[in-house]
């Protein structure tokens, strides 16, 4: 698909199907959004508990509304 496609294939949905395609070499950049807020009570659990180590690169960084960050990285396998 990624090779038929001319625009960058996005996936916004499963946990599961986001964290194989991670696991499986899939995935050329992982979008971060950080929010300045820390949920202590009301956080879930961590979106890739259970997955392989991964280090990543920095690759673009934006301030979105003077508090909220996007960062764009390429994950490679730890």
């Amino acid at each position: 698909m990624k090779e038929e496609s001319e625009v960058p294939i996005r996936s916004h949905g499963s946990l599961s199907m986001n964290r194989a395609l991670m696991e499986a070499g899939l995935v050329d950049r992982l979008q971060v959004t950080i929010y300045p807020v820390i949920t202590g009570r009301t956080g879930a659990q961590p979106i890739f508990a259970g997955t392989q180590d991964f280090d990543l690169e920095l690759l673009e960084s934006t301030l979105l509304d003077g508090r909220t960050q996007e960062l764009v990285y390429r994950p490679t396998l730890h």
